[in-house]
């Protein structure tokens, strides 16, 4: 049975051999753990193999996380749905946010970022493939929402974030993900950060540019969403 440590190792291998594949430099690339649904300790067995950056998408489990692990210095990202409710503990707790999909959120996070932390790392969602289910702002409303964005106090603009439909067509694959690499490109600010690419097409998100991958099942198998 694989341990996290070496699944972590398998995954870093994908991502290597995706970069060489397209000639990018494997250190552009970085890897976010994606821990929820997973306990604690499986974040403390992913910190002993080297991982210190964390994705989490439910906020009162990611806290719990965060309380039982103040001893690691990890860093946090949220990456899912944001209520308007939860702005404060998201501003307060977390170093990235990767789901911003509207303006309120923007600002509430602005407003409520602690002055001693340094501005939050901010990626604006986008529902490239039109998904009713989906978050995410329309392409047609990012450049819009960008410019907005970038410049809050107390947050720091880096770049988008999608989660195109799931497909294991790799031209489908690449389609979607370089129709989130132009739009970045299409916009008229200083943006280094494209959050793409899952378990299942990390290979094709960094032929697109990703410069992080968000990685769950690879690395902590599947999740049991039964637990709370």
């Amino acid at each position: 049975m694989s341990t996290i440590a070496d699944n972590i190792g398998l995954v870093s291998a994908r991502i290597r051999a995706a970069a060489h594949a397209v000639q990018r430099d494997e250190n552009s690339i970085h890897l976010l753990a994606v821990s929820k649904t997973k306990p604690a300790q499986a974040v403390r067995e992913a910190f002993a193999a080297g991982m210190r950056d964390f994705g989490e998408n439910y906020l009162q489990e990611a806290l719990g996380k965060q309380a039982e692990l103040t001893d690691l210095p990890l860093s946090w990202h949220f990456i899912g749905p944001i209520q308007s409710n939860k702005t404060r503990a998201i501003a307060e707790n977390f170093a990235w946010v990767h789901s911003v999909d509207r303006l309120k959120i923007a600002q509430r996070l602005s407003e409520q970022r602690p002055a001693d932390l340094p501005p939050l790392n901010i990626c604006i969602q986008v529902n490239v493939s039109g998904e009713a289910s989906k978050s995410g702002c329309t392409p047609a409303d990012l450049p819009a929402l960008a410019e907005a964005i970038s410049v809050l106090p107390r947050l720091k603009l880096r770049g988008l974030m999608a989660i195109p439909e799931p497909t294991e067509d790799r031209a489908a694959q690449d389609a979607a993900f370089a129709t989130v690499r132009d739009l970045q490109a299409s916009l008229n600010l200083p943006l280094d950060t494209l959050s793409m690419g899952m378990s299942h097409d990390l290979e094709s998100a960094i032929a697109q540019g990703a410069t992080w991958v968000r990685i769950g099942t690879a690395l902590f198998g599947a999740r049991d969403y039964g637990q709370p």
